[in-house]
């Protein structure tokens, strides 16, 4: 069977979180000094991340300073999806002067902000940051494309399947269940309400396909087709790409299903995972990882 189901998204960020920002050492010889903490600018986290990052630096990359300045002295770090208004205000309670988001923040894949000048929205959330020197740097090629995708690694951890987990490989092999009780298993974990799915609730399941996020239709498509997996589980899908596929697959007899985490749920794990990366390479500065929920309710 599946581990424990019991663990809330809430359980696993605390049980997988690292205290973060030590103090100055004690010096019991205060006249022969002190040990002072390293600080880092923007730009020094930055660099250190992206030069972990096979080919990096990339000449075309959506992960760019949105607000802020390479040069500014990081006193606190959060890492979280989305940046919401609400996460802005954490961050400043937290006097934390770094938000690094995985998604964008200004409404658009390459968060174009020409045509939102006059914006009472987009101003509220960019003046916010401005106004209380924080910058907003988004990682999202540069965790992807580490060694070993950051994302999937954090969030194999968050569904508790490190065991079943091969390196750079989107298959996991899991203990036997049917669909229903998966499903179940990744919203106790994840902490999500519902999610949707394409298949057979009574259907025994091993061989997973795991592909957060979005990663397009074509994608999920051709990687069913090369690893012919018992379920694919997935962050979204167009309604006309991907599942109209697996019900296709279900008509004509063949054993696949579907589900669909949602966007910010699927990929949550990785901001968790990138908060771990900066706190075991820089131990001396306070980070915090914060989820930023999903703006889509349900009724």
């Amino acid at each position: 069977m599946i581990p424990n189901t019991q663990t809330s998204r809430r359980e696993f960020l605390l049980k997988s979180a690292a205290l973060a920002g030590a103090g100055l050492v004690n010096n019991p010889f205060p006249s022969f000094g002190i040990s002072v903490q390293k600080t880092w600018t923007v730009g020094e986290i930055i660099d250190a991340f992206v030069s972990e990052v096979p080919n990096a630096p990339f000449e075309r990359t959506v992960d760019t300073i949105k607000v802020g300045s390479r040069d500014t002295v990081v006193t606190g770090v959060v890492t979280t999806m989305f940046t919401t208004l609400e996460i802005i205000q954490k961050a400043i309670e937290l006097k934390a002067n770094l938000i690094i988001p995985h998604e964008p923040t200004f409404f658009s894949g390459q968060d174009e902000t020409d045509y939102l000048q006059e914006d009472p929205v987009f101003r509220a959330k960019y003046d916010l940051m401005e106004r209380n020197g924080i910058t907003l740097w988004r990682n999202h090629d540069y965790v992807h494309r580490m060694q070993d995708d950051g994302v999937r690694i954090g969030v194999v951890a968050e569904l508790g399947w490190n065991d079943y987990y091969v390196q750079k490989s989107p298959i996991l092999n899991v203990p036997k269940v049917r669909l229903r009780d998966m499903i179940h298993h990744i919203k106790s974990r994840m902490n999500v309400p519902a999610m949707r799915f394409v298949g057979d609730l009574d259907q025994v399941c091993s061989k997973v396909l795991l592909l957060p996020g979005a990663v397009g239709g074509r994608m999920q498509i051709t990687r069913i087709m090369e690893h012919r997996p018992d379920v694919l589980v997935c962050g979204e899908s167009n309604e006309w790409e991907t599942p109209e596929y697996v019900r296709a697959a279900n008509e004509i007899g063949m054993k696949l299903s579907m589900i669909e985490i949602g966007h910010s749920a699927s990929e949550e794990g990785g901001s968790e995972f990138l908060k771990n990366w900066l706190v075991d390479h820089m131990p001396d500065l306070p980070v915090h990882h914060i989820p930023s929920g999903n703006s889509l309710q349900i009724f």
